[in-house]
């Protein structure tokens, strides 16, 4: 956490509380308020995402904020600032990138894929069959690595470590709106703004992929 974090998200609270007084707030920057559960609406916001990467001077970092509703995004933006990049969706809207329509890839083949991951995931002895040959690149924000699947920048990301409802909503709802897949190692889609605010692992991929990765994936016990 950095000053940068904290100055983010109370910028953030203030501008978005202010204009919608009636939703809930869940931040990975503000002491959880239970009452968010009850909530209609509630916004899930993550003031800097990839804080490694800002500290570090790199520009794979975001600032996230979506709106959930009943469990589900409805509303997502994610700005990539020195990137100058603005991923966004609406449910039912599809998803844009600079106000232009994205899509996810069309890859069918996890032989020379783009994947972001850590490389040394997939090195591991205990797999039941050897991961293929892939183009392998890794950035510290969550919901950038989301975004470059929606983008078609990319066409899979994997992470078998929780995340919390910050690091995915909003991109969630964006990757999905680009026709990707979003859903944790088993297949099951997610479920926001619950006691816990947390998912068990990640899977975003093209759709063509997805069933790919999750018939390598679902025999992982977490």
């Amino acid at each position: 956490m950095t000053n940068a974090d904290l100055a983010a998200d109370e910028l953030l609270k203030t501008t978005l509380r202010t204009a919608r007084p009636d939703y809930g707030w869940l931040s990975e920057e503000t002491v959880d308020d239970p009452a968010r559960l009850s909530t209609r609406r509630l916004f899930v916001v993550d003031p800097i995402d990839g804080t490694r990467a800002f500290i570090a001077g790199q520009p794979f970092w975001t600032v996230c904020v979506a709106v959930v509703e009943a469990g589900r995004p409805i509303a997502g933006a994610i700005v990539a600032p020195q990137l100058s990049e603005t991923y966004a969706a609406a449910a039912g809207g599809g998803a844009t990138l600079n106000g232009r329509p994205i899509q996810a890839s069309d890859a069918g083949s996890l032989e020379d894929c783009g994947m972001i991951a850590h490389p040394a995931m997939f090195r591991q002895e205990d797999w039941p069959k050897p991961w293929p040959k892939m183009r392998i690149a890794r950035r510290n924000s969550t919901a950038y690595r989301l975004c470059l699947v929606a983008s078609g920048a990319a066409d899979a990301t994997v992470t078998f470590a929780p995340k919390h409802d910050w690091d995915l909503a909003a991109a969630d709802l964006i990757a999905s709106e680009a026709g990707g897949f979003v859903g944790d190692h088993s297949g099951r889609t997610f479920t926001y703004n619950q006691a816990v605010p947390m998912q068990p692992s990640l899977v975003c991929a093209a759709p063509a992929l997805a069933p790919l990765i999750l018939d390598r994936v679902r025999h992982i016990a977490l």
